[in-house]
């Protein structure tokens, strides 16, 4: 089942995305069967991140959750989500991001 999280960021964050930054990135490499996407989220083109998006391939909301929660950001207060169910239009077509 597809689901998309976005992420919105809280003051914290660029605190935490100093510190953590690493530990995040190792977090969604090793979630990458689940997490099959995720990048941060800006206004403009070269402004500061203040968010993010992530869509999973995942057997329910409960395991989205579940991930949510070990994510070094979310940890530490850096950031409060939404979750969404998610069809993708034309789902045959395979794309390469």
């Amino acid at each position: 089942m597809r689901w998309i999280a976005i992420f919105t960021d809280t003051p914290k964050m660029l605190e935490v995305r100093a510190r953590l930054q690493d530990e995040h990135l190792a977090f969604l490499d090793r979630y990458r069967d689940e997490i099959v996407l995720a990048g941060g989220c800006r206004l403009q083109p070269e402004g500061d991140y203040m968010g993010g998006l992530w869509i999973f391939e995942v057997a329910g909301r409960e395991r989205a959750v579940e991930l949510i929660g070990q994510d070094p950001y979310f940890i530490h207060g850096a950031r409060s989500y939404e979750l969404r169910i998610w069809g993708k239009a034309f789902p045959g077509r395979q794309i390469l991001l």
